[in-house]
């Protein structure tokens, strides 16, 4: 009778145990009775009937995540993976639609991005689909919102999350980039050396700017010093011709010195007698007066009227140069 009694207990105690479950948080119960839908649970300490009703299933609140990977083919007959992440959650209102309506809800929604994808992507080109994913993603969470709303899920997010070419394509998309930037090196390449160049060519031209105004103070200076070196021999006597022939040989000696002070130079000077200076100094006297001489004759017979484009000089006319003593 005792033992009977224990054993009475102890299923009692089990009976009494199984009368009470537990829903966890973000979850809910479906309790259905003799196989008919009683109830939905939420979180917190439940009793229910023992050996009459039952949990049926337990629905997760929380939202998941499932990605689809899927391949087709763009515009541009190029085959593309797409990599396509859609976060999803149960409404804790619908529990019943979620539970009862739909038992593959993840085939489901893989079957809708297929046919979204499949449906979006042959529109566009292999560039824009990497420009244009995100319109991509809209279209998507747009058709699996409108599909799975009736179910009672919703769709929180849509990503696409990697766009992977065939191989060839990739590196053939490579190579174009690796182009394109050689390309735009060699047009910073070239803009640097047509600035170098330039600058080159300012500093060569303000050089030679500079070297021509110092060769002309140079012979102006040395015209000056001639002036003095006359007016200096004037007075002592000498006449100007004595004094240009004296600084014309003078100069022509110092050049002969400062050519032979350098052991490498390879400057010959002809004539380098010293019958050259008196010479040189004959010929540029003979050609100051003939000069002098033609312009004389010249302004006379434009004082007669003579047209300017009429005029001729006879060579007859022209007087010979004086000859000078050595």
């Amino acid at each position: 009778m005792n033992i009977a009694l224990i054993i009475l207990l102890v299923f009692g105690f089990f009976i009494l145990l199984s009368s009470f479950f537990t829903v966890k948080q973000q979850t809910a119960v479906v309790v259905e009775r003799f196989g008919k839908f009683l109830s939905i649970r939420q979180s917190g300490l439940h009793l229910k009937i023992p050996m009459i009703d039952r949990i049926a299933g337990r629905v997760n609140l929380k939202i998941q995540q499932l990605d689809v990977i899927i391949e087709t083919k763009t515009k541009d007959n190029v085959f593309v993976k797409l990599k396509v992440s859609v976060q999803f959650m149960v409404i804790k209102e619908t529990v019943y639609d979620a539970f009862y309506k739909l038992e593959y809800p993840h085939d489901q929604i893989t079957s809708y991005v297929f046919d979204v994808v499949r449906a979006e992507v042959p529109k566009l080109k292999l560039d824009d689909v990497f420009e244009r994913k995100d319109d991509i993603a809209i279209a998507v969470k747009r058709e699996l919102n409108e599909a799975m709303t009736t179910y009672g899920y919703t769709i929180i997010n849509t990503l696409v999350t990697d766009i992977d070419p065939d191989i060839q394509v990739k590196n053939a998309m490579n190579r174009i980039n690796a182009a394109d930037r050689e390309k735009t090196v060699a047009e910073f390449e070239a803009e640097a050396s047509r600035i170098r160049i330039v600058a080159k060519a300012e500093a060569e031209a303000e050089s030679k700017r500079l070297q021509g105004q110092g060769i002309a103070n140079q012979r102006r200076e040395i015209a000056k010093g001639l002036v003095e070196s006359v007016d200096v021999l004037n007075r002592v006597g000498i006449n100007s011709q004595e004094a240009s022939a004296l600084i014309v040989v003078t100069q022509h000696y110092d050049t002969l010195q400062a050519i032979g002070a350098d052991a490498n130079s390879n400057l010959i000077l002809l004539p380098n007698s010293p019958q050259a200076g008196s010479d040189m100094l004959n010929n540029m006297i003979a050609s100051f007066s003939a000069s002098n001489q033609v312009g004389e004759l010249m302004k006379r017979r434009g004082e007669k009227g003579t047209p300017r484009r009429e005029k001729n000089i006879e060579i007859s006319e022209i007087p010979e140069a004086p000859e000078t003593e050595e």
